[in-house]
C-alpha cells in the first residue's frame, strides 16, 4: 500500500490523516509503551517517577470563602446606605474578597436569600452586630445551618474589641470631645440598643470599660429600649451622673448605622452626641478580623442548628 492510499478512505475522496500525523502517533505510542520498561529490560508495573529536575506544576487552592456580613436591618433609608458603603470599604481593603450582604430583617436582600443565591463552596458569616444576643447565637446560626449547600461559619460579633474603642473615640472627637484629658465633670454614655440577653449587656459594659480607659472619665452603658438585662435607659443616666456631679455628660453612639434608637438616644444628650460608628475604618478592619479569625477555626457550622426556630424583633 503506497503513502498516497493511507491518506484517502475506501471511496478515494475523504481526505485522512496525514503522512505526518501518523508518524507522530505513532512515535507517541512507542513512547508510552517504552516508558513501562526498565533499563534492565524488566516490564514495570507503573509509570517511572517524574524526575525531580522536571518542572512542577504548583499546587491549586481553594478559593478564599465568601465573606458575608449580616446586618440587622432598619426601617431608615440611612442604615442600607451606610451599610453598603462600609461593605465597599471592605472590599477596597481586601481585593479579590467576594463579599456579601444578607440582612435579618426589614432590608434586602434578606440573608437566608443571600446564602441560597450563593453558588456553593464556603462562607464565612460575620455578624455585624456589637454583642451577643438572639440574633447571633440562634438567627443567624439557624440560616447557616439551612444553606446545606454551603460550608459555612459564624464569626463572633464586632464587640467587645480595641476597634471598636478606637472609632467610639473618633467619632466623639468629631462631635466635640475635648483631645486632651476630661474634666471632673465629664462622662460618657455608651448609649446601645438593648437586649434581654444578660451577655448582650455583659459585652456592653466590657465596651463601656474600654473606652472608659481610653478617656479617662466614667462611661456608663445605658440602652434605647430597656430591659431586665439591661435597665438603665440613656435619660436615666443623665439623671445618674448629675446627681454624681458629672454635668457635661456625652452620649456616644453604640450603633452600626443610623435609626430611630440612634436618633433617640442622641436628642436625650445634655451635652454632645457622637455620629453611629457607620463606615469607620476601623468598623471595615474590624469585619476583616472577625472573618480572619472565624476562618481559623476548624469547626463548621453545626447542621443540627437548623432546626432552631427563628424570632423577629422589633428594633429601629
Amino acid at each position: 500500500m503506497t503513502p498516497s492510499n493511507l491518506l484517502r478512505d475506501e471511496s478515494g475522496s475523504t481526505p485522512l490523516e496525514s503522512t505526518a500525523q501518523i508518524m507522530d502517533r505513532i512515535t507517541s505510542q512507542l513512547g508510552s509503551q517504552l516508558n513501562l520498561v526498565s533499563l534492565d529490560g524488566r516490564r514495570r508495573t507503573e509509570p517511572p517517577a517524574a524526575s525531580p529536575l522536571a518542572p512542577r506544576t504548583a499546587p491549586r487552592t481553594a478559593p478564599a470563602p465568601e465573606l458575608v456580613v449580616v446586618a440587622h436591618g432598619s426601617r431608615d433609608p440611612r442604615a442600607l446606605a451606610t451599610v453598603t458603603a462600609l461593605l465597599d470599604r471592605v472590599r477596597a481593603l481586601r481585593p479579590g474578597l467576594t463579599v456579601r450582604l444578607g440582612h435579618i430583617e426589614l432590608n434586602e436582600p434578606l440573608l437566608t436569600d443571600t446564602l441560597a443565591a450563593s453558588p456553593g463552596g464556603a462562607a464565612v458569616l460575620v455578624p455585624l452586630l456589637l454583642s451577643r444576643g438572639y440574633h447571633v447565637k440562634h438567627d443567624i446560626p439557624g440560616a447557616a445551618a439551612s444553606a446545606r449547600h454551603l460550608d459555612t461559619r459564624v464569626a463572633a460579633p464586632l464587640g467587645p474589641h480595641p476597634l471598636l474603642v478606637d472609632a467610639l473615640h473618633d467619632r466623639l472627637v468629631e462631635a466635640g470631645w475635648p483631645a486632651g484629658p476630661g474634666r471632673r465633670t465629664d462622662a460618657v454614655i455608651l448609649a446601645a440598643a438593648g437586649s434581654r440577653d444578660p451577655d448582650s449587656a455583659a459585652d456592653t459594659r466590657r465596651t463601656a470599660d474600654l473606652l472608659a480607659r481610653r478617656l479617662g472619665v466614667p462611661v456608663v452603658p445605658a440602652y434605647a429600649t430597656p430591659t431586665e438585662a439591661s435597665a438603665l435607659s440613656v435619660p436615666a443616666a443623665v439623671h445618674a451622673l448629675a446627681a454624681r456631679g458629672r454635668h457635661r455628660t456625652a452620649v456616644a453612639s453604640y450603633f452600626t448605622a443610623p435609626g430611630r434608637f440612634a436618633t433617640q438616644c442622641a436628642e436625650a444628650a445634655p451635652w454632645i452626641a457622637s455620629a453611629p460608628l457607620g463606615v469607620h475604618l476601623a468598623m471595615a478592619r474590624l469585619l476583616l478580623h472577625r472573618y480572619d479569625q472565624a476562618r481559623a477555626t476548624a469547626s463548621s457550622t453545626p447542621r443540627a442548628a437548623a432546626h432552631v426556630p427563628s424570632r423577629q424583633l422589633t428594633t429601629a
